[in-house]
């Protein structure tokens, strides 16, 4: 899946609310070019939470190994929840560190560095993740909005 692809489907869902930070807007220049996705009603980015899923295109701190490097790549991280992160790896997410190198491409792995928060990733999804990429994020997002209707 290119990253054109990933939000398309992402933006086909109800209810999101999609960033694509870019100079001028106020937004950290790390974030340039990266894609953040929120389940928001009322299309307001939440005060307090987090994205159910991004797009990124660079190395932020901590992930040096994440394979970014290479002219291209981009990883999609989803914040997959304690039941798909142990079917995708089979550990707890607190168990995760060591699993495999980040910078598989094509591959569902542990996030470099929030994957003890149940946070998968794939670099460069092809054709072995296309489909797990789709799941994954409709997963997310479904806890997503589930999460909110709860606060409600």
């Amino acid at each position: 899946m290119t990253m054109d692809e990933i939000i398309d489907f992402v933006n086909e869902l109800e209810s999101v609310l999609t960033l694509q930070p870019q100079p001028g807007d106020g937004t950290p220049e790390i974030s340039w070019g990266d894609t953040f996705f929120y389940y928001s009603p009322d299309g307001v980015v939440p005060t307090t939470g987090q994205p159910f899923a991004t797009i990124v295109t660079k190395e932020y701190p901590g992930e040096e190994r994440s394979g970014l490097d290479r002219a291209g790549a981009f990883r999609v991280n989803v914040a997959s929840g304690k039941e798909a992160f142990v079917r995708w790896t089979a550990r707890q997410p607190r168990d995760c560190a060591g699993i495999a190198a980040p910078g598989v491409p094509d591959t569902v792995l542990p996030h470099p560095v929030y994957g003890s928060a149940g946070w998968l990733a794939v670099l460069s999804p092809g054709t072995n993740t296309d489909d797990v990429v789709q799941e994954l994020l409709f997963s997310a997002y479904r806890l997503a909005r589930t999460r909110l209707e709860r606060k409600r």
